[in-house]
């Protein structure tokens, strides 16, 4: 075997790694990157960018099935998944290689081979086995979890890889889970014509999240015809024929729903098998490998970034810890580089859309965190309602003593985009009486934010 040595080896050429890797060349270190492939990353190849490429066809259809509302003639418009999955295919590849040329520019030394440590300072890659001056980044990423309901694997199921290559209409689907993947790819089917089923074992969807966040998108759903099941159990799975059933209890009673698909979105899990962590003293909860703040591990030279530190399953997020290895990595005489959750956002790209920054309100009473709240409707926002999006309403939490917005929630139209205001306002430790102040255009979605801002302005002492 041949020992090769350089400042820094990375392993995993996603959102994370990528970063990672170039920000610690740029600084002057020499890297390697270890990746088995398929290159691209989970972002790029099976995740948010092929998601919002399908989403984009199934939301124009859903207008165009509201023509009347909108003084229209109507129109038959009907999906061809076959298209849509083929224009999802050309932008996919078209990041994708845009991605796989960076990874073999010549700034790196790239290795698709897998990778496992042999000990806290060898890596075997194929026939090599690689060192590291400065130390390693783990950046595997996550793959869908296992969950041991009874039946499921006997009955089959697919799982959010194979819902985004299906190319015929199935007539229906049953959805497991009330995450962000099962929520898009439920509402998607459902919009293009597929009879869909989604159970959620909590109380509400979005689980994580506050409930009144989640309502209005479960009120959605069901306007569009998808019967949504929440506080269930699965008893078990089996088929008939063609069919896939599944029996579950919902409010004391036994129920059964069958489908032709069952689409298992529970959730993902980080992808640290087969890394010989043991061999290289990494410690792990379950999968999850154990980091603290500057990303490092129980080995101070190994660091984990991205979904396989299970700390967040957010892509912007997995750059900032690459980019956090990275500088601690190279700049490690100097001070080290932390994780800043203050900031932290989500958006899920349902309709309406989800988006939140900050603090939730089971957050600050499940840590006894002071706050102040308040929200307004989209029902009662005169731009909300001249484009016919009333879904919703937007949510502000502030320090009740300075005002400092502390958390914002928004479920309504353009979520995504408007959020990015709210995290502005809080990257500068902006004030509920600050965002009151800011001059907003009229009429404009935007200015909806400034309703409960003054609401809660009202409430600060000076």
């Amino acid at each position: 075997m041949k020992s090769v040595e350089y400042d820094i080896v990375v392993i995993g050429g996603g959102s994370a790694g990528y970063a990672c890797a170039s920000f610690a060349q740029s600084a002057g270190a020499q890297v390697a990157i270890v990746d088995a492939g398929p290159l691209g990353g989970l972002c790029i190849l099976r995740g948010c960018m092929p998601t919002k490429a399908i989403l984009r066809s199934s939301d124009i259809l859903s207008l165009q099935q509201r023509n009347r509302e909108f003084g229209l003639h109507p129109v038959s418009a009907k999906a061809d998944l076959s298209a849509i999955i083929d224009r999802k295919n050309r932008l996919i590849q078209e990041f994708a290689e845009y991605r796989i040329d960076q990874l073999r520019n010549k700034r790196f030394s790239l290795y698709e081979e897998r990778a496992t440590f042999l000990s806290p300072t060898e890596l075997q890659v194929g026939p090599h086995v690689l060192k590291a001056r400065k130390g390693f980044v783990i950046a595997t990423g996550s793959r869908v979890a296992d969950f041991p309901i009874p039946g499921l694997q006997e009955t089959g199921f697919i799982t959010s890889d194979e819902a985004l290559e299906l190319r015929e209409i199935p007539k229906s689907m049953i959805v497991l889970g009330g995450g962000p993947v099962a929520l898009e790819l439920a509402q998607f089917y459902c919009r293009i014509g597929v009879n869909v089923t989604l159970i959620q074992r909590s109380a509400h969807i979005l689980s994580a999240g506050d409930e009144d966040i989640a309502r209005p998108v479960e009120a959605r759903l069901r306007e569009e015809g998808m019967k949504v099941f929440t506080g269930t159990a699965i008893t078990k799975v089996e088929s008939r024929g063609e069919e896939k059933i599944i029996h579950f209890t919902h409010a004391g009673a036994e129920k059964q729903v069958s489908a032709e698909i069952i689409l298992q979105a529970l959730g993902r899990q980080p992808n640290s098998d087969g890394l010989g962590l043991d061999k290289a003293g990494v410690e792990t909860d379950g999968r999850k490998i154990t980091v603290d703040d500057e990303m490092r591990t129980s080995q101070k030279h190994i660091f984990a970034v991205g979904d396989v530190n299970g700390r967040h399953e957010i892509v912007h997020i997995a750059i900032q810890q690459g980019e956090i290895a990275a500088h601690n990595l190279v700049y490690s005489d100097q001070s080290a580089k932390k994780s800043d959750e203050r900031l932290n956002a989500g958006v899920i790209f349902t309709d309406p859309a989800v988006a939140c920054v900050g603090r939730t309100e089971k957050e600050c009473q499940k840590e006894n965190i002071p706050y102040l709240t308040a929200s307004y409707p989209f029902a009662d926002h005169g731009k909300s309602m001249c484009l016919g999006e009333i879904h919703g309403h937007v949510k502000l939490l502030c320090d009740p003593k300075s005002g400092e917005i502390i958390g914002a929630h928004i479920v309504g139209p353009e979520a995504g985009e408007l959020i990015h205001e709210l995290i502005a306002v809080m990257y500068f430790r902006g004030t509920v009486k600050d965002l009151a102040e800011m001059p907003h255009y009229h009429p404009t979605l935007a200015e909806i934010l400034t309703y409960p801002a003054e609401e809660l302005a009202e409430q600060i002492k000076e």
